[in-house]
């Protein structure tokens, strides 16, 4: 087993840690919040004082952080001139592209290998083990980071090069997205038009209509699987990181010169949620605007 460093261990982060202590690795766990830090002693991994001690020695540096910009500021104050050679960098934020192949070439000038590896599965799978991690870098640094990532979850793709993991989680939570909305209006239509919402779901969800959104994730309470929509719309995704998401899409379609009228009505219907306040929601819980 490998020591491994850990840094951010927020909803995410936590679980991500803990899987890779419960692999055996020796995880050096740091997060600015004390209490953070002491669910992750109590799931095994090492709490340290700082970012930079967490890099010492280690075979691998993950990090989980809420922005481009915090990714940066740690690999430029704790990472680069203290990570051996040898280390693999893996970022499983979600940040933009750009800052992700800046990070990739940062760390090639510095003698290091940097993949980008956003998640996709949420809290409950960060917590076990199940996660969705889409990678960017080269075919070495995949080959390098893949053991730590499986350790982490149950599917490892190689989306191509760096920045390319960043690029199909946008992608991917544009199209979630913009199919909760969907889902949330076909549910309220079929009230309005009379219909048993089980009915319509048992119906829907066999037809050419079912989703994720629709089979998976239901935003109705007591309909389909359990979920958040059953604890009036706490836990899960929070609306605010959809929102996230959805701007770092819309910003990437910017730049690219893509055309996303689905994505960019979603992002205008979450940031009108969010500005509600209902940021701590689960994204699912949109369905209460319509």
């Amino acid at each position: 087993m490998a020591r491994v460093a850990f840094i951010g261990l927020g909803n995410m982060g936590g679980g991500m840690a803990a899987n890779l202590a419960k692999k055996g690795h020796d995880v050096r766990a740091f997060d600015l919040s004390a209490d953070a830090l002491d669910k992750a002693r109590a799931a095994g991994c090492l709490p340290v004082d700082d970012a930079a001690s967490a890099v010492e020695g280690a075979e691998a540096v993950i990090t989980m952080l809420p922005a481009g910009k915090h990714v940066e500021g740690v690999y430029a104050e704790a990472v680069f001139g203290r990570a051996a050679p040898s280390a693999i960098l893996i970022d499983c934020s979600t940040i933009d592209v750009a800052t992700a192949r800046r990070l990739a070439e940062q760390a090639a000038t510095n003698g290091l290998v940097a993949v980008d590896a956003p998640v996709s599965g949420g809290i409950a799978a960060a917590a076990a083990g199940t996660l969705t991690f889409m990678v960017g870098g080269s075919d070495d640094g995949f080959a390098r980071a893949q053991p730590f990532l499986a350790d982490m979850g149950k599917t490892v793709i190689h989306a191509g090069g760096s920045g390319a993991g960043q690029a199909a989680k946008m992608c991917n939570n544009m199209l979630l997205g913009a199919t909760m909305v969907a889902t949330c209006e076909a549910f309220r239509l079929a009230e309005r038009l009379g219909l048993d919402l089980q009915t319509f779901y048992d119906i829907s969800s066999v037809s050419s209509g079912q989703s994720w959104s629709m089979t998976t994730y239901c935003p109705v309470p007591g309909v389909g699987p359990e979920t958040p929509a059953d604890r009036d719309y706490q836990g899960g995704f929070a609306a605010a990181l959809m929102l996230k998401d959805l701007r770092l899409a819309m910003e990437a379609a910017a730049d690219a010169g893509a055309a996303t009228p689905m994505g960019s009505r979603a992002a205008e219907l979450y940031e009108a949620f969010v500005a509600k306040g209902e940021g701590g929601t689960d994204f699912s819980g949109i369905i209460r605007t319509l």
